[in-house]
Formats: structure tokens, sequence, C-alpha cells
């Protein structure tokens, strides 16, 4: 189990029961500047406070179970607007949603896609994009996210 695995199975109920999302957890070893990245969210987004109270919580569990043994940045962050996809129930939780999607390799002659995702159905994701269903296998990709339109929220204003 890797050192990112070990620190998720580690901080994910403790994470939940402050009522955050554990989104995904990075670990990006560079010796003593090493970081461990937090991705959390909640309904209606997270704050810069929330993030310090997660990163509170983390470290007292962290130091006591000393997963990594050197000098290591805890970063606690928000996914963002432009949410990244890392597990397959994303998939299916943000279906209806347009979604940036790059795979390792070519699929149907492209490697990226921007379309509307339309879920997940046994490991392959179903994406329509330019009027085509393309069905990529959840292995296969490499990163996705959700795309965030900015003219859609001025529309949004307009009308309200």
């Amino acid at each position: 189990m890797n050192v990112a695995d070990r620190v998720e199975r580690l901080i994910h109920d403790a994470v939940e029961a402050e009522g955050y999302e554990l989104v995904h957890v990075e670990y990006l070893p560079l010796g003593a500047g090493s970081i461990l990245r937090l991705y959390i969210d909640q309904p209606g987004g997270v704050t810069l406070d929330d993030c310090q109270r997660v990163s509170r919580h983390v470290s007292v569990l962290l130091d006591v179970e000393d997963i990594i043994p050197h000098q290591y940045v805890l970063e606690v962050s928000s996914p963002g607007i432009e949410r990244p996809l890392f597990k397959e129930v994303d998939y299916t939780r943000f279906a209806g949603r347009e979604v940036r999607v790059t795979t390792n390799g070519k699929i149907e002659g492209r490697k990226n896609f921007v379309g509307l995702l339309r879920g997940i159905k046994e490991g392959v994701v179903e994406l329509e994009s330019d009027g085509d269903l393309y069905r990529i296998p959840f292995d296969r990709i490499r990163k996705a996210h959700l795309v965030y339109r900015f003219e859609d929220e001025g529309a949004a204003k307009a009308n309200s």
C-alpha cells in the first residue's frame, strides 16, 4: 500500500466526522520537500478556516502514526470549481455535467475529450462530445475534471 493510500485509510473517518468529504489524497515524494496534499469538500464549498481546521486535526493523527518519517508539507484545499474526478463514484455523481478527460493512449483516434458526462457503467465512462458517444475505460483515464463556464454564471445572475 502506498503512502497516499495509507494516509487516506488513517484520516478518512476523522475528516468525515468533521463534516467534510475527503475527495482525494496525493503524496509527492520529494525528499525533505515532500508534499502531502488533501482535497476536502462539503455542500456549499470549503473556506480557508475549514482547511485550517482539517489540517490541525489531521496533523495530530499523522504525527502519532508517523506514516511519513521525514519532513513534508501538508496542504489541505478545496478541489475547486473545476473539481478533478478521481474515483468511479465521481462519474456517477457528476453525470449530466460538462467534463474534460485526458486518456492514456488514443481512444477512437484521440486522447482529449470535452463533453457531457453520461455516467459510468461496468468500469466504462460514457461521454457525449460533438454528437458522438464515447466509451472510455476508467483505467485508461489519466485525468479528468469538471468544466466551469464563467458565462453560465453571468447568465444565471441576469435571469435572477
